[in-house]
């Protein structure tokens, strides 16, 4: 599939954080290789937005509150910044979830007002990529098609977790059964 990027067009990153890399608290395998797509997908886009974890350092999804996770992304900490191979200069828009400590947040569009700032600059169409496809990547995509977005998964600017082996391909599987569509960055015009 080729996708040429326009008007009504926007990139959304989603959690492109030291601490989802290798050598992070909550590392994605690999997570670090999606950066180079990314790249290449935010220098077409006429508008970049990306999300992050931007958590208290009592969040509930910490193992030592009965969370599954380490500590991750606490706001203001090396690990919470964005990985510094991503070209962040395109960036319009930064979106900060999982701010409130007794509340979950995967979604890109979970209590950050996303959907309505997208539609306030027109667009109608996410090309999205970023961390971890299983989990964040997952909820934004499935929240964006909610909100009656056309979405675009950037396959090879995507990494998955996979605590179960193939949880990310499953991840992938349901984001196309909603309706989601999958370009590689070099299919992008």
């Amino acid at each position: 599939m080729s996708v040429t990027l326009g008007p009504g067009d926007a990139l959304l990153i989603v959690d492109p954080q030291v601490d989802f890399c290798p050598g992070g608290t909550l590392a994605v395998p690999g997570g670090d290789g999606i950066f180079p797509a990314v790249n290449r997908a935010a220098r077409s886009a006429p508008l970049v937005v990306a999300s992050r974890d931007w958590h208290p350092a009592d969040h509930i999804s910490f193992a030592v509150r009965g969370g599954p996770w380490p500590p991750h992304c606490v706001a203001g900490t090396a690990g919470a910044e964005f990985h510094p191979a991503l070209e962040s200069s395109r960036i319009g828009k930064v979106v900060s979830k999982g701010t409130d400590r007794d509340r979950e947040a995967y979604s890109a569009f979970d209590g950050t007002g996303l959907g309505a700032w997208l539609r306030a600059h027109g667009i109608q169409r996410l090309l999205v990529g970023g961390l971890a496809t299983d989990y964040c990547v997952r909820a934004s995509v499935l929240d964006a098609r909610r909100e009656k977005f056309e979405v675009v998964v950037l396959e090879d600017g995507i990494g998955a977790v996979d605590v179960k082996p193939g949880d990310g391909e499953q991840a992938l599987g349901e984001m196309r059964e909603a309706g989601a569509g999958t370009v590689r960055s070099h299919d992008l015009g």
